[in-house]
């Protein structure tokens, strides 16, 4: 493995998209202050702040934050901040945006891997044995129950889960990380609260991938290299590790790394009905008050993560797919 990632072609492309990495964040940051200035009302609007602010007092809170400058001054003092990885200070809390999200990230980066190791794992499994079962009865059920997955708004299937798990049986709490008096030690009553959250996850993401994997191993089914490897022998197992598992992971890996912008996007609905402090709940209350700095700064930091992903699978691929470095030689 540290060969593969050692090989020249290898280290060309990590070099690739970095920069590819490095131009988007740029466009991305171009983009998000524009729509963000763009936005109607503001923080520092007459009556938002205090009904009893004055048109004097907003003046100097503009000047203090940098916001009497023209819009292109603004973008390049604040491009130049976040260089040096300083986002600024929150209009509503008065503290660093950089530690309010580093704070706030680690459980929502903590749902979304443990959410995609469950989603990965779990529709291998039951879009392979589908597959292997075709128009059975196996087969009609899995689909019928990835559709319903597939079909399932989040917010609705969180609320369901609440009601029936957390109000009628009582088995999980109803929100947020901890309890208030508990005798759990603290990571297990943290799992305890999380079971709901990620479970919403893996359910409402997890049909539409079992009918992809689904898909592709029937496609490998019904290949010739498949017929050749049965006529040679190979049975059982042997097919299942060294035909249609090495064919499926190419594609696999790709969706894997592009379903990664929809979970981090889904943690502001997720954490807000949950009551979860993280990335995606402090989005939402920066929005709902006009934060700038922390918006911007929850823009730039998802959109890294979601590149940052992009390019791991992508490198994960390239040491996987003899196809490409074939065509990188």
């Amino acid at each position: 493995m540290i060969k593969a990632f050692c090989a020249p072609h290898m280290i060309k492309t990590i070099i690739k998209k970095t920069g590819y990495i490095v131009f988007m964040l740029f466009l991305i940051s171009i983009i998000s202050f524009g729509a963000i200035h763009l936005a109607p009302n503001s923080f520092f609007a007459s009556g938002e702040l205090n009904p009893n602010i004055t048109p004097k007092d907003i003046e100097q809170l503009k000047a203090v934050y940098g916001l009497d400058k023209p819009l292109a001054m603004q973008y390049i003092s604040w491009f130049k901040a976040i260089l040096a990885l300083d986002f600024g200070i929150s209009f509503a809390s008065g503290k660093s945006v950089s530690s309010e999200i580093l704070s706030r990230i680690p459980i929502t980066l903590l749902i979304n891997i443990i959410s995609l190791v469950f989603v990965f794992c779990i529709s291998v499994y039951f879009g392979v044995k589908s597959a292997l079962k075709q128009n059975m009865t196996y087969d009609n059920a899995v689909k019928q129950l990835s559709l319903v997955s597939y079909a399932m708004p989040s917010f609705y299937l969180s609320l369901l889960l609440i009601l029936f798990f957390g109000v009628y049986l009582g088995w999980f709490p109803l929100g947020g990380i901890n309890s208030a008096y508990t005798q759990m030690p603290s990571w297990l009553d943290a799992a305890w609260h999380l079971v709901l959250p990620i479970s919403v996850v893996i359910l409402g993401s997890i049909g539409s991938m079992i009918l992809y994997v689904r898909g592709l191993a029937v496609a490998v089914l019904k290949s010739d290299y498949f017929f050749f490897a049965k006529a040679r022998g190979v049975k059982g197992k042997n097919l299942l590790k060294y035909i249609i598992l090495p064919n499926l992971m190419p594609p696999l890996v790709t969706m894997m790394g592009l379903m990664l912008p929809g979970l981090i996007g889904g943690s502001v609905i997720l954490e807000s009905i949950f009551s979860i402090n993280g990335m995606g709940l402090l989005f939402y209350q920066s929005a709902m008050a006009r934060d700038y700095p922390v918006i911007m700064g929850i823009l730039i930091i998802s959109s890294f993560l979601t590149l940052l992903g992009n390019m791991l699978a992508d490198i994960w691929l390239a040491t996987i797919n003899p196809h490409f470095k074939r065509a990188k030689r």
